[in-house]
C-alpha cells in the first residue's frame, strides 16, 4: 500500500526544507542533523530511576550507558542498541523511545553509547555491544538477578542485537530470553527486491546504506562475517525473536530472510510488516503515528514472552 498520510506529509515538509542528502554529509553533519529531532520527540514519560554509568570494555575504553528503570518492580532487563547505520545516534536521541519501551514492557532499559564509525570501524560497535551485554549480565545484582535478559535494537542496532544473540550461543555467554529486531540490517546485499523498489527510496535509500556500509566496513572483505552480516551466521539455538519490519524499507527483504532463517532453524519467531510505513518510523515518537503502533506491538510481544516465562 502507499505511504500513510502522516509519513508522506513529513517527507514533503522535509524536502521543502532543503539541505544535503545524507550521503552528501560528513558524519559530523549527519549526527548534528539527527540531534534536531530530539526536541520534536520530547522528553518522554517519567521513570522511577535514571542512571548514567560507564562500562569498562575488554579493550580498556569506557562505554557510557543510560539505565532507565520504569517502576519499583520491573519484569526484565532490556539492552537496547540504537540505530543510525553504525555512524550516527546516541542515547539522547533515543531516550524518549527507550522510555516508551520501558513503560510498555515494564523492563529496565539499558541504552549503550557504543563507538561509532568512521572513527571506530568494524568490529568496534559489535564488540561494544557484546561488552555491554556481558556487563548487564554480571551486574544484574545491581539491577535484579532474577530478571530475564532481553536484547533489541532498530536498523544497525537490530544488527547488533542479532549479533550478540548469536555470540551468546557461540561463546556460552549470557542467557538471552528474547531478541527484538526492528527492521534490522542483516546482510550487505544491495540487490534485493526491497533495495531495487523505487517506492522504498525514502529517508533511507540504497545510496545512504552504501554510505553507511562504506564507513563501518571500509574493508569490504569482512562483510560476510557473521558479526557484521548475521544472515551469514549460525542461528541454531539463539533466543526467540520478535521481528518488526516496514513495508517501504530497503531493508525489508533481508529482515524477512533473517526471520525465515531463524524459523527454519527451529527458533520461535513472531514477525510483522507494518504497511504504509518507512524505515525509521519506529523511532519517530510524537512525529509519526506509526511509531505508537510499533511500540505497542513490541510491548505486547515482550509482555507475552515474560508471561510465558512465568507460567513455564
Amino acid at each position: 500500500m502507499a505511504l500513510d498520510e502522516a509519513t508522506a506529509a513529513f517527507l514533503t515538509q522535509a524536502a521543502e526544507g532543503g539541505g544535503k542528502a545524507l550521503h552528501e554529509m560528513t558524519p559530523v553533519e549527519a549526527r548534528s542533523m539527527n540531534d534536531t529531532f530530539i526536541d520534536l520527540y520530547g522528553p518522554g514519560p517519567d521513570m522511577h530511576n535514571v542512571e548514567n554509568l560507564t562500562v569498562t570494555a575488554t579493550e580498556g575504553h569506557t562505554i557510557p550507558v543510560r539505565i532507565l528503570t520504569p517502576t519499583t518492580n520491573p519484569r526484565g532487563v532490556f539492552v537496547y542498541y540504537h540505530g543510525g547505520g553504525w555512524v550516527v545516534g546516541n542515547p539522547d536521541q533515543f531516550d524518549h523511545l527507550a522510555r516508551r519501551i520501558a513503560i510498555e514492557t515494564n523492563c529496565i532499559v539499558i541504552l549503550p553509547d557504543y563507538r561509532l564509525a568512521p572513527e571506530n570501524v568494524y568490529p568496534a560497535a559489535a564488540d561494544d555491544a557484546w561488552d555491554v551485554l556481558q556487563w548487564s549480565e554480571m551486574h544484574r545484582a545491581h539491577l535484579d538477578s532474577a530478571l530475564p535478559l532481553i536484547v533489541g535494537g532498530d536498523s544497525s542496532g537490530g544488527n547488533l542485537a542479532a549479533v550478540v544473540a548469536q555470540r551468546a550461543v557461540r561463546e556460552n555467554g549470557p542467557a538471552v530470553a528474547l531478541q527484538v529486531l526492528v527492521y534490522p540490517v542483516t546482510d550487505h546485499d544491495f540487490d534485493t527486491s526491497s533495495y531495487q523498489d523505487p517506492a522504498n527510496q525514502l529517508m533511507l535509500d540504497k545510496t545512504a546504506m552504501v554510505w553507511f556500509w562504506d564507513l563501518y566496513t571500509p574493508d569490504t572483505g569482512v562483510r560476510n562475517n557473521w558479526d557484521v552480516s548475521p544472515l551469514h551466521g549460525d542461528v541454531a539455538g539463539v533466543a526467540p525473536a520478535v521481528v518488526l519490519l516496514a513495508e517501504h524499507d530497503v531493508l525489508r527483504a533481508e529482515g524477512m530472510k533473517y526471520a525465515d532463517k531463524l524459523s527454519a532453524a527451529g527458533v520461535s519467531v513472531e514477525s510483522k510488516v507494518f504497511d504504509g510505513q518507512m524505515h525509521g518510523f519506529f523511532q519517530f515518537v510524537n512525529i509519526l503515528p506509526g511509531a505508537d503502533a510499533g511500540i505497542n506491538y513490541v510491548g505486547e510481544a515482550v509482555r507475552a514472552r515474560l508471561d510465558a516465562a512465568v507460567g513455564a
